[in-house]
């Protein structure tokens, strides 16, 4: 049985749709399923729209978070409590083609352990958005050592993989990295960023930019090393500065540097404060950790018949 996952945030006028097309595709090709649809805190009435599914449909699955605990808590709740020897996870919004999920169950069939959709076309983004995107893909490949051009949270995935990840002991997870990070047999299939069937995003600029740095944070320790790479740069500033000095004033010619002054002053200032930024974040990072709080909870199910 295929599980498929689909997370969901104010996705009401959405969710209907996605089960049945998601349901037509996979009955279609004979595969047998289950779909768990996953509220993470949503406040335009999902959850009910959920129930209405199950109801609907003994196959349909829903669990709802008893707040918004983020797209990868949503993520993980859905992959915890999939029965599927395999697992797919998709958007709600239908910019995920359910048309390709039996395209990539064969593609598992036939050995592969991650089957990753893999983006032909970004769909409707500024030009904003797609450089930031180019920006944090690339600093992944170079920093994390995790190639993810064009990839997206569409994937399916075997359980062994699956067991993994329910497994991790971390709090800040990277479904879209973390999948692909320990290896396994790998398949790709290429697909269109569809508009959105319905409503708006709930992702803003200022949210996709938090969550790349969280996600670079959690895969490589590299960016502190930036720290490192500011202070050697400081050090050379300084040994030409302090050579010039002394030198002028050998000769007789030192004359006031107040221009100079300050810019060494604001140089040095926007580097520490710099250093500061990155090490707080990893320390932050380090706090969340620490404290041992659950990715997610559960507050309520419906069509759910095995323990959770």
């Amino acid at each position: 049985m295929l599980s498929v996952v689909i997370p969901a945030f104010n996705e009401k006028e959405n969710i209907l749709a996605v089960v049945s097309e998601t349901a037509d595709v996979l009955q279609g090709a004979g595969i047998a399923f289950e779909i768990l649809l996953v509220d993470d805190g949503s406040q335009d009435g999902t959850f009910e729209a959920i129930e209405a599914a199950a109801g609907a449909d003994a196959r349909v699955v829903g669990l709802r978070l008893s707040r918004n605990f983020g797209k990868e808590g949503a993520i993980m709740a859905g992959l915890a409590n999939a029965a599927g020897v395999a697992c797919a996870v998709m958007d709600a919004d239908l910019q995920h083609p359910p048309a390709l999920l039996p395209a990539m169950y064969k593609l598992w069939q036939e050995g592969a352990m991650v089957v990753q959709g893999v983006k032909s076309s970004r769909g409707a983004e500024s030009r904003i958005q797609r450089a930031l995107a180019n920006l944090f893909y690339g600093m992944m490949s170079r920093f994390a050592k995790v190639d993810l051009r064009a990839a997206s949270d569409y994937m399916l995935i075997d359980r062994k993989v699956v067991d993994i990840l329910a497994g991790l002991p971390e709090k800040t997870r990277f479904f879209r990295g973390l999948s692909v990070y320990y290896g396994f047999s790998q398949a790709k299939v290429e697909y269109a960023v569809k508009p959105r069937q319905a409503g708006k995003t709930t992702w803003s600029l200022t949210g996709l930019i938090s969550y790349a740095l969280g996600s670079i944070s959690s895969f490589t320790a590299l960016p502190l090393q930036i720290t490192t790479f500011l202070g050697l740069v400081m050090l050379a500033v300084f040994v030409a500065l302090g050579a010039q000095t002394l030198f002028n004033y050998f000769t007789g010619n030192a004359v006031e540097g107040f221009t100079t002054v300050i810019l060494l002053l604001l140089f040095i200032a926007s580097a520490i404060s710099i250093s500061l930024g990155i090490i707080g974040h990893y320390l932050a990072k380090i706090y969340e950790e620490v404290k041992g709080r659950p990715v997610y909870v559960v507050e309520k199910t419906v069509g759910l018949k095995r323990n959770m």
